[in-house]
């Protein structure tokens, strides 16, 4: 029996305020809907019999699921508070108490986040429908569905294609934990307000799980100086300031927005090392700002690979083809007896 499959949505992404001082893309819902309705279609075609989903307000992912009633099992997942990170947070918790054996998030880097907040070792897809997409890839959902289709109904397993990831897992005031898929930001800002980072004139600290010259956001910052890739035990801490040695960087800070940073250090970040950020800042995770720190406060940051499974598309397409997962079996004929 195939095992369930979750589904979310984030009406919410690639809809902030970055469309008006960068260049971001709109993302809108019935865009969002017919991915889901493509994946659905690719993971039904491998064998997907049962989806859990999210209900977010908007329906987007009921809208994707409606041509397919009549084929699967669909049960909803219903959380008290209706959109945002906790809502994600707190439907991830239900899918991995439903047994579901992967999850699709659609949205951004804020959205895969709040989502590992509710089921950290997630076995994840995520595709790219928010601002900043650095842990979300642009995928086509067909071949994404397929893949959650093979490992529902048991072609492919987890651990055959999956690796799992790094993260930022940090320990707040009072012992609150907390985590960041890319990065962790310390920022002069004085208030959370619209939580993105519009001023780059503010940044002060980068902790970066990967550092990616190919991305738009702060993690292009280090990449574009001193490239880790995701699969490397390793991440960099690098200042922001001007002195002696600094550098200064053109970097995509947002889409379609460079800006130049004055970079004043960039050390490496080993695997199970352990920083300490001081009070009086704001922190910014995976693009959004989220704490504003008291003078008197501090916050402890470590470098894990504790993270999501992250699911290797094009491995478990190639083991599926290998095992002929789609390959249609003709039905033997019977033969007739004679006159």
């Amino acid at each position: 029996m195939a095992k369930p499959i979750g589904l979310l949505a984030n009406p919410a992404a690639g809809k902030d305020i970055r469309r008006i001082v960068a260049r971001a893309s709109v993302f809108d819902n019935q865009e969002k809907a017919a991915i889901v309705r493509r994946a659905v279609a690719g993971a039904v075609a491998a064998g997907a019999t049962h989806f859990h989903y999210y209900a977010d307000s908007h329906g987007i992912t009921q809208a994707g699921l409606d041509d397919f009633r009549d084929e699967v099992t669909v049960e909803p997942i219903e959380v008290p508070t209706r959109n945002g990170a906790l809502a994600t947070e707190r439907a991830a918790m239900a899918m991995r108490k439903a047994g579901c054996v992967a999850a699709l998030v659609l949205g951004g880097d804020g959205t895969s986040r709040a989502f590992c907040r509710g089921w950290q070792d997630a076995p994840l897809l995520s595709i790219s429908t928010g601002t900043n997409n650095v842990f979300p890839r642009f995928y086509e959902a067909t071949v994404v569905g397929a893949v959650l289709g093979c490992l529902a109904s048991g072609t492919v397993e987890r651990d055959e294609v999956a690796r799992q990831a790094k993260c930022i897992e940090l320990t707040l005031p009072e012992g609150r934990p907390d985590l960041a898929l890319i990065d962790a930001v310390v920022s002069a800002d004085r208030f959370v307000g619209s939580r993105a980072l519009l001023d780059p004139s503010m940044l002060r600290r980068l902790l970066l799980s990967r550092a990616d010259p190919a991305a738009t956001g702060m993690t292009s910052i280090g990449g574009l100086l001193a490239p880790v890739h995701a699969d490397e035990d390793g991440g960099l801490d690098v200042t922001i300031g001007t002195g002696r040695g600094a550098k200064k960087v053109r970097a995509p800070i947002a889409p379609g927005l460079y800006y130049p940073i004055d970079v004043l250090r960039v050390s490496p970040w080993a695997l199970g090392d352990s920083v300490e950020i001081p009070g009086d800042h704001v922190l910014a995770f995976d693009g959004e700002r989220e704490h504003r720190l008291a003078p008197t406060e501090s916050v402890t940051a470590q470098l894990t690979r504790n993270g999501p499974h992250v699911i290797d598309v094009d491995r478990a397409m190639r083991l599926a083809a290998e095992r002929g997962v789609f390959v249609v079996r003709r039905k033997a004929r019977q033969s007739r007896k004679p006159r």
